[in-house]
């Protein structure tokens, strides 16, 4: 076991000697994946909507109550999801039909992360300051899901008589990195159509 242990300590020490250091850094503060997950879910919640819009009324979009991540997207989202039931968008309330009030009951990212091995650590060497001894994963999953809830009040513009009042909807993305042996990584995503995948990861994906 002391083998073990001590063959792991200079093999890690060997590779943290070797790595380029990085910085992570995200122009806006969401990375790509991060907005990835997000407008993922929400594509796939707003085809999961049953809209009832009669044919060429005018609808309005009341976004005040959609507050929440890109939340801008979600509603973009849905007003292309109207047109595409047959209504026609009103460029204010008081010349709509039907108003659609979207409320968001989640816009999030959930992260889990399953180690097996040694995670990073600092390790404080004098007048130098910390060395970071970096992460020894045998079995590493990190997995991050987006999740958004979404439902919809839709009513009459001048009586505010309710019209439908839509069930709420869940939707879900996921990337999923894997680490094996130390070296050997890989990852699946539903996030990118697979003729982009390659340009996005660099190295495709295994399912």
């Amino acid at each position: 076991m002391l083998t073990m242990v001590r063959a792991l300590f200079i093999a890690a020490l060997a590779v943290s000697l070797a790595a380029c250091s990085f910085a992570r850094e995200t122009q806006p503060d969401h990375s790509a994946t991060e907005q990835l997950l997000f407008s993922a879910a929400m594509d796939r919640v707003g085809a999961a909507l049953a809209l009832e819009i009669p044919k060429d009324s005018k609808v309005f979009v009341e976004d005040k109550y959609a507050e929440g991540t890109d939340s801008k997207y979600l509603v973009a989202t849905i007003r292309d999801r109207v047109l595409r039931s047959g209504g026609m968008m009103a460029a204010t309330r008081d010349g709509a039909d039907l108003v659609l009030e979207p409320r968001i009951g989640a816009s999030s990212i959930d992260r889990k992360t399953f180690l097996f091995g040694i995670p990073g650590f600092p390790i404080p060497i004098p007048l130098v300051g910390p060395l970071q001894f970096p992460e020894l994963a045998l079995f590493k999953r990190d997995r991050q899901q987006g999740v958004v809830k979404l439902a919809i009040t839709s009513y009459d513009a001048k009586t505010g008589a309710l019209h439908q009042s839509a069930d709420p909807v869940f939707s879900f993305s996921q990337r999923t990195d894997w680490v094996a042996l130390l070296f050997i990584s890989w990852q699946n995503n539903d996030l990118v159509p697979e003729p982009y995948l390659q340009d996005w990861t660099g190295k495709g994906t295994f399912d």
